[in-house]
């Protein structure tokens, strides 16, 4: 089977995550070979994600490295038997992999947390909301693609709706929610879709409110995901350049630790909940 050309984010984690039980054990990539009685060079292309691993195979690696961590272990397992790709294949070709890597990232994680301070998050955006937001993109673009993004967008906010979705929870700062994109309209349609989905299960909004002040971070929009063992967690970061992942022990304290100084910002969800309504309702009040 010849290598993998662009192998996918989680493909990708999932090598790298060989390489660091190989590493942290201080066997070569020659004795790894040997245990699985492949060529050497065999090895790096799984650890980069160009090559897939068997389930068996993962488990012969992570005993023989001494790892002691069955839950991480079975759960690297649970990754190397993902032989198909997911919905959002569709779109390769016709849209960076970087976006369809956060698809994928959501569709995985077991939670998602997400920080935003002048957009409202992509899994709660309105289908119109989203369409205004695509209509501001410098340079802008082309028809096909500004249609092929916001399908992605709109069909990633189905892991909400599933049958047991992610705990999901959105620390929004109010300069995103007062952002009109689309005029009063869509705008007040946008927090009125905010407080009907914080209404559900597993779905908790706040807000970071203008008086609260000062806000720790660069103002970057992140998403944390949390996955079923805490070392497979992912940071994942919104920039003008596309998206970045990050993962390592050092990254995901950080992004926890800033995690926690905007809850301890945020209003409680039920005050959240009312400051949505009321700029739903003021801006009502203005078309009138």
């Amino acid at each position: 089977m010849p290598p993998r050309t662009t192998p996918t984010a989680r493909q990708q984690r999932l090598g790298s995550e060989l390489r660091k039980l190989r590493q942290q054990s201080g066997m070569t990539v020659r004795q790894a070979a040997a245990l699985l009685g492949v060529d050497r060079t065999r090895i790096p292309h799984i650890e980069s994600g160009r090559f897939g691993i068997s389930a068996e195979r993962v488990r012969t690696l992570a005993f023989n490295y001494g790892c002691p961590d069955t839950g991480l272990v079975e759960q690297l397992a649970a990754m190397a038997r993902e032989r198909t790709g997911g919905w959002w294949e569709e779109h390769r070709g016709l849209l960076p992999p970087g976006l369809l890597d956060i698809a994928e990232l959501e569709h995985h994680a077991d939670e998602l947390i997400t920080s935003t301070i002048t957009h409202i998050p992509g899994l709660l955006q309105t289908d119109a909301h989203a369409r205004a937001v695509f209509d501001m993109a410098n340079p802008r673009l082309p028809g096909p693609d500004r249609r092929a993004r916001l399908a992605l967008r709109m069909r990633r906010q189905e892991v909400l709706r599933r049958s047991r979705p992610p705990r999901y929870e959105a620390v929004i700062h109010e300069a995103a929610l007062r952002m009109r994109f689309g005029g009063p309209k869509v705008a007040a349609e946008q927090l009125d879709h905010i407080v009907d989905q914080s209404a559900r299960d597993r779905i908790t909004v706040r807000v970071v409110p203008f008086a609260a002040g000062g806000f720790p971070g660069s103002g970057q929009s992140f998403t944390y995901a949390g996955a079923a063992v805490p070392q497979l967690d992912t940071v994942q970061l919104d920039s003008a350049h596309g998206s970045t992942l990050l993962d390592s022990d050092m990254q995901l304290r950080r992004y926890q630790g800033l995690l926690e100084q905007l809850r301890a910002l945020a209003l409680p969800v039920r005050e959240s909940y009312d400051v949505i309504r009321s700029m739903a309702h003021d801006l009502r009040e203005d078309q009138s």
